[in-house]
Order: structure tokens, then sequence, then C-alpha cells
């Protein structure tokens, strides 16, 4: 299932980046390194996005837990929901990264 979601993405990315490379290729090996550049972006902030989903949704299913059982427990337990918030944020870093700097 994964395997055949990251097929589909990656095909996405190709079909959606194509038209915007054309048009803004100057040299013919151009092209290529700014669909490379759009690729690794989408990559970055897609995956990012779910190991940050999935950080989340753990850490705040076990978070719900603690705190009905001991309410003292909320600062740590939003710690904990807010590290793995923190790991989207990093793809989204990286892909800004990749398109404006490299």
């Amino acid at each position: 299932m994964a395997g055949k979601l990251l097929k589909l993405a990656l095909a996405l990315a190709l079909l959606s980046a194509a038209p915007a490379v054309a048009a803004s290729a100057q040299e013919p090996g151009e092209g290529l390194q700014a669909i490379a550049k759009f690729i690794g972006a989408g990559l970055a902030v897609g995956l990012a996005g779910i190991g940050g989903g999935y950080a989340v949704g753990v850490a705040g299913a076990a978070a719900i837990s603690a705190i009905v059982e001991r309410e003292e427990m909320f600062g740590r337990a939003l710690l904990f929901v807010v590290l793995g918030e923190g790991i989207a944020i990093y793809g989204l870093l990286i892909a800004l990264l990749l398109l404006f700097v490299v």
C-alpha cells in the first residue's frame, strides 16, 4: 500500500512540475535540475508531513490517556505532541532551502 502511494505521489509530482519547468528552462540541462528540485521539495514536505502526522497521532492518543489518569501530566504530554509536529516543520524548512538556496 505504501509503495503504491509513493509511486502515485511521484507520478503526480512529475506531472504537475513539468509545465512550470518547461516554461522556466533557459538552458538544455536546466529543466532536469529544476524538476529534481521540485520533486525533492515535494518529497521533503510530503514525507515529513506523513511522519509528523503519525507521530502526533500516536503521541496525542497516549497523551490523552495520561491526562485522563493524572491531570498534572498535561504539560509533559503537550510537549511530546509538539515535538512530533516539529518533524513536519523541519521538512518544510528543507523544502524551502531546496527551492530557494540550492
